[in-house]
């Protein structure tokens, strides 16, 4: 294990002025990753990290390569090549429950093919299947899907089920799955909804029939990420560029796009109609002059929505080099940390505690924690005012109250700042018991590891060895 040191100075990349970023000195008693384990095996940018299970994950990036690491040990288990091209999405298909035999598998996609992985019992690459940008696992029906310039389903034996026609000639770049058997697929400027329909006693098979097109978009939609949650959520950036699925009990179902020039609507996605709309999510201030609208705008890449995600009552959203968290029942932006890193925020994650993890392309990680702000008893009103006319009252009460509905409630403090990497920080893993993995386009992942829990392990493993040995008694 190596000590990871705390302070060090990072110089803003690209920036001319100084920035407003907010710092931590080096006596940082709320983060508790103070150990770090380097893990080499990748030649290229690794770009992708998926768990496994309670102690195992995988990466993937550029070189193609797909290794599995032990995420307690840092152990190299398994590495694979099978892509000629740069791995494009990895996603896995764990067992049903119900299955005696247990065959959890590794879908990795590319430009060149789609190969799939079995780990149990034996890690084994098994099928080399299908072309495709994108790929996107409903475990429900046990079933997986390839999208590429047509939607493709399979089962877990690697047969063809079924697939949809000619969609277009720019392919689907991404797929996410939603309620009622259907999928979204991002399709140049379109979204299309597909339902999958079961074989029946009339019929012979699947089927993939095309239930409506979204058409609100004005350019090509990147990609979808799906994950398991409380709310459907799309999220775009200059173009689309997120969308997940959720579900969360105050917005019954939903989903939200944002967009880049920092809007953020709330639909209904049954109706799709629209429940809430937020129009400076980017700016909460109460005040926004014209001037500052257009510079707004004239900067597309300080606004561009890259990642996010959510709790019961939150979403974490990255906007460019800050972080904003929005309030599902409140319907608006109740924090914010314009500047959380010196350039744009690639990816953001939940922490138990009320706290929040996000990395950069400057090749930082930092922790936050969600804080409520104290709110200033109301300031003793001078006599004279009472001579006031009660006109000038009621109008002055308009922008009061105005302001005090857009006030920030709440503060994003930085706790901990994680300085290992000297690139770009692609993305990263939470484990509970093991601390956290990031991947950065300067080939490495890291372990960054809770320093007291480990030391206690450690100790905990030498009385063991000493018990074992005897030792222990002869020194009492």
């Amino acid at each position: 294990m190596l000590r990871w040191l705390i302070g060090g100075g990072r110089e803003p990349q690209g920036l001319a002025e100084k920035s407003p970023l907010q710092t931590i000195g080096e006596e940082q008693t709320q983060n508790p990753y103070t150990e770090l384990l380097v893990l080499k095996a990748h030649h290229d940018i690794v770009r992708f990290l998926v768990q496994l299970d309670d102690y195992r994950f995988a990466s993937a990036g550029d070189d193609g390569i797909v290794v599995v690491w032990n995420a307690q040990t840092g152990e190299k288990l398994l590495e694979l090549n099978g892509h000629t091209q740069k791995i494009t999405a990895i996603i896995t298909l764990p067992s049903l429950e119900a299955c005696e035999e247990k065959n959890q598998l590794i879908l990795t996609a590319s430009a060149d093919r789609t190969v799939i992985i079995s780990l149990n019992p034996e890690p084994s690459e098994i099928a080399m299947v299908t072309k495709g940008p994108c790929l996107a696992v409903l475990r429900r029906l046990d079933v997986w899907l390839s999208g590429g310039n047509d939607l493709c389903m399979w089962n877990r034996k690697l047969d063809l089920l079924c697939k949809t026609s000619h969609l277009s000639d720019t392919g689907i770049s991404a797929l996410i799955e939603i309620p009622k058997n259907c999928v979204v697929a991002a399709v140049g400027k379109e979204l299309i909804i597909f339902r999958l329909v079961a074989p029946t006693e009339g019929s012979l098979g699947w089927d993939i029939l095309e239930v409506k097109r979204l058409l609100d978009h004005q350019d090509n939609i990147l990609s979808l990420v799906n994950v398991n949650g409380k709310l459907i959520v799309y999220l775009f950036i200059y173009y689309v560029k997120f969308c997940t699925y959720i579900h969360d009990l105050c917005l019954d179902l939903s989903f939200v796009t944002g967009s880049h020039v920092g809007e953020l609507i709330i639909w209904d996605i049954l109706d799709w109609t629209v429940q809430a709309c937020e129009h400076n999510f980017w700016d909460p201030s109460p005040q926004l002059d014209t001037q500052q609208e257009i510079k707004l705008c004239q900067k597309p890449n300080d606004v561009s929505i890259h990642h996010f995600t959510w709790d019961e009552e939150n979403i974490f959203v990255a906007v460019g080099r800050g972080l904003y968290v929005y309030n599902l029942q409140m319907k608006r932006v109740i924090a914010c940390q314009k500047t959380a890193h010196d350039s744009s925020v690639l990816h953001v994650a939940k922490l138990p505690n009320r706290q929040l993890i996000s990395c950069s392309e400057d090749g930082s990680v930092r922790i936050w924690e969600l804080r409520e702000k104290q709110q200033l008893a109301a300031e003793p009103v001078p006599t004279g005012v009472y001579l006031c006319s009660e006109r000038v009252n009621k109008q002055a009460s308009h922008p009061v109250k105005k302001q005090q509905e857009n006030a920030i409630l709440f503060s994003l403090e930085l706790i901990g700042d994680l300085i290992g990497h000297s690139s770009s920080v692609e993305m990263f893993l939470y484990f509970e018991d093991h601390g956290l993995v990031t991947c950065s386009a300067d080939h490495l992942i890291i372990l960054w590891k809770n320093g007291e829990r480990e030391s206690g392990l450690r100790s905990l493993k030498l009385f063991q060895k000493l018990e074992e040995n005897g030792d222990l008694y002869l020194a009492v």
